[in-house]
């Protein structure tokens, strides 16, 4: 999905973010933005594991 925004298409969503929510605002998403991404990378290895275990009983 995002394979081909490239640097200029992250500085400019990175603008639309300072404007639309402020300087004060960023830090607390990105941190939001990093602990959702964390706990949905860890919820689909669980899945995954689970399904392995599953195939090899």
């Amino acid at each position: 999905m995002f394979n081909n925004i490239g640097v200029s298409g992250l500085v400019i969503i990175f603008a639309i973010a300072l404007i639309v929510f402020g300087p004060a605002k960023l830090p607390q998403l990105g941190r939001a933005f990093g602990d959702t991404l964390r706990e949905f990378r860890n919820s689909t290895r669980t899945i995954v594991d689970d399904r392995q275990d599953e195939e090899t009983r």
